[in-house]
């Protein structure tokens, strides 16, 4: 099979069973941790529990297993509290202190800290967008971003706070909201001192210093220090509307607007304010109440 048909066929999987992907991934992946951890004995008797108690050895072995599965994040920061079980993981994380890119576009001046997010913007030179959204049309160059619009269908918000009824769909907004709680602000710009509870958010203000702006118009000479400036752009010239609300059929061309959609179907009111019960689905909506309010 050649690389065009493989492609097709990852699509039309991903466009009419978006859940399929991750369901098989889970169940090989617990299969095989199953048998690389012991949980399910093999031996003589084909995998079949023997009547016999379990010997000493398998008692230690047990043991061992139950040691063996305890995180040990050994690897930690020098610059902050940041702790990982993998060197690898600690070896990103430093780089968001030291402002390294190893990751270089080839066509032009963009670099990233992960290969990941290099491969990401590659595909804005090559416009391959090989993933795409059975119920609306979206397409994407990453899988990820495809798995997360997904969820706008689904309404699934898999990322919840432990501290509060919060629940996200993406991780990223998940951390973002865990510093209320915390009021943790680990990312700092080493030009102004300007802090932040999120790695990406620090990158995008960094380029306020370096004024590279990496999104680029592929139709016209626009270009933008962020992603979702460069997604509102582009809807000037398709007039595509990829954000749908799946209860009546909304659309617009910002995912932003369709997040705040979406809480006049559930109700949802984040932005509270913390002098009387006000609450709100828009941000300005608090502010406007605040310096009406509460400002003498």
């Amino acid at each position: 099979m050649d690389g065009g048909s493989s492609r097709t066929a990852v699509d039309d999987l991903l466009a009419v069973h978006p859940g399929d992907e991750t369901n098989s991934i889970e169940t090989s992946d617990t299969g095989r941790q199953q048998d690389e951890e012991g949980d399910i004995p093999r031996g003589a008797n084909g995998g079949v529990e023997s009547d016999n108690p379990p010997s000493q050895s398998r008692t230690d072995q047990t043991d061992r297993l139950a040691v063996k599965r305890t995180v040990d994040k050994r690897f930690g920061c020098t610059e902050c509290d940041y702790r990982t079980a993998s060197k690898a993981d600690l070896l990103k994380h430093t780089r968001t202190h030291t402002g390294e890119k190893p990751f270089k576009c080839d066509q032009c001046d963009y670099s990233a800290t992960q290969k990941c997010n290099l491969d990401s913007h590659m595909a804005r030179h090559s416009g391959e967008k090989p993933y795409m959204c059975g119920e609306c049309g979206y397409r994407t160059a990453v899988r990820s971003h495809l798995t997360e619009h997904m969820r706008r269908h689904t309404g699934e918000k898999p990322y919840k706070c432990d501290h509060c009824d919060y629940s996200s769909a993406r991780k990223s907004d998940l951390d973002r909201h865990m510093a209320k709680h915390t009021g943790e602000k680990p990312f700092m710009c080493g030009e102004c001192g300007y802090r932040t509870a999120d790695r990406s958010s620090l990158a995008v203000h960094m380029r306020t210093h370096t004024g590279v702006k990496p999104y680029e118009c592929d139709q016209c000479d626009y270009s933008a220090a962020k992603k979702s400036y460069l997604d509102r752009h582009m809807a000037t010239h398709t007039g595509e509307k990829p954000f749908m609300c799946g209860e009546c059929g909304y659309r617009t061309a910002r995912r932003f607007h369709l997040s705040q959609h979406m809480m006049k179907h559930t109700g949802e009111k984040p932005y509270k304010c913390d002098q009387c019960d006000y609450s709100a689905t828009d941000k300005r909506y608090l502010k406007k109440h605040c310096l009406v309010k509460h400002t003498s």
